[in-house]
């Protein structure tokens, strides 16, 4: 994977600084910046008022001239293929091999994008999907990195792998981080509320996540397939507790996820966030305040009590004209399902959890913050193995 350069002049990335002694937290993990003033930032701007933009500030090497920028990229492709259609445009803006990390398996190839994107609009012809944010950096010399939060309504008026259409309409929230060169996305990190989806729909989560299992255990050959446990700890060895470097946004959120989620400090949420925080967790689940967002924690921490959670990257945004910054951070939590909590009961199999936080940081605390996660895959993988059982 190529690495990334930080493209705000008077932001440091000491994350990327060489020390004479690092860490293990700290070679791993990567904050990332985007210059908020070679881009019109998606804001509050709604989509017919942001495609008529005209500004062009980011040079963009390989790409097609037609995108102002990368963030006009990101929502000009998202428009064109889903909304008008255009499945072709993939062709022209996807890898031959790129690779998709959706949860806790991958795709590989166009194909698979192609294949995907067809079945989906046949489920769903009408869906539409508002930009809400894209946050941004550089990836290596010549490529960005995106994080794209998409809201879709859809009507669900075709049959789906969820099951036969229902023709209810529904919403989800979409997360997706996209990584660019030469006018093609190499690889992608996707995370959907398919629990959302399916609840919405009156299918029973746990029934199907059961037949997926089944049908994935039905494809795959009777191979091992955990090759050791992920924990917080290493050993007898306490979990690393990151502490900031200095004050940047960045260093922030990584001391954050490092206390509150790795270290579990979950009372540290006051000191992280602000009094009237809300979180939109997945399941259309709105959390206010400091109880909420703590109670959330803790519930979602529960069901994998002892496990591993690391922060895979982080992209900050300044916001235009305000003391703040919008902020992505992809994340994994993995381990052994064995404690009550937001799942229910515990299925004791290792599983694994691929999130994606969009966090708003004003003087130095999260105001607002967007959780997704696919909590149906979860599901999915707790069944896994069932019917030998």
């Amino acid at each position: 994977m190529a690495e990334a350069k930080t493209t705000a002049a008077e932001v440091k990335n000491t994350v990327e600084e060489k020390k004479p002694a690092q860490t293990k937290a700290e070679k791993s993990v990567k904050v990332f910046y985007g210059n908020s003033d070679e881009v019109t930032p998606v804001g509050v701007y709604d989509y017919n008022d942001f495609s008529v933009q005209t500004k062009r500030e980011q040079k963009m090497p390989g790409f097609d001239p037609k995108y102002r920028d990368f963030v006009d990229y990101i929502m000009r492709i998202t428009h064109e293929i889903w909304e008008e259609k255009g499945i072709g445009v993939i062709y022209d803006t996807y890898h031959n091999n790129i690779t998709m990390h959706c949860g806790s398996s991958n795709l590989v190839g166009i194909k698979d994008v192609i294949s995907n994107t067809l079945q989906t609009l046949h489920a769903f012809p009408d869906r539409r999907l508002i930009g809400q944010n894209v946050i941004w950096s550089d990836y290596g010399a010549e490529g960005f990195l995106s994080s794209h939060r998409i809201l879709s309504t859809a009507t669900n008026l075709g049959d789906s792998n969820f099951g036969p259409a229902t023709g209810k309409k529904i919403n989800f929230r979409t997360t997706v981080d996209c990584a660019t060169t030469n006018n093609r996305i190499h690889e992608e990190w996707l995370v959907r509320d398919n629990l959302w989806i399916v609840t919405q729909l009156g299918i029973d989560p746990h029934e199907l996540a059961k037949k997926m299992a089944k049908a994935a255990a039905a494809k795959t050959p009777k191979l091992q397939t955990s090759y050791g446990l992920c924990e917080s700890m290493e050993g007898q060895y306490m979990p690393e507790l990151y502490q900031a470097k200095d004050n940047s946004v960045g260093e922030m959120i990584l001391e954050m996820a490092s206390h509150v989620y790795s270290y579990k400090y979950i009372n540290e949420v006051k000191k992280y966030y602000h009094d009237n925080a809300v979180v939109h967790f997945i399941c259309d689940k709105d959390l206010n305040g400091y109880d909420e967002i703590q109670g959330m924690i803790v519930s979602l921490l529960a069901s994998v009590p002892n496990g591993s959670f690391e922060v895979e990257r982080v992209t900050c945004n300044k916001r235009v004209g305000e003391n703040g910054y919008d902020v992505a951070m992809r994340w994994r939590l993995r381990g052994v399902n064995e404690g009550i909590g937001f799942f229910g009961q515990p299925s004791g199999k290792p599983v694994e959890i691929m999130g994606i936080n969009h966090l708003t940081v004003i003087n130095g605390k999260i105001k607002e913050e967007w959780v997704t996660f696919d909590g149906l895959d979860v599901l999915r993988q707790m069944y896994m193995g069932i019917e030998e059982e």
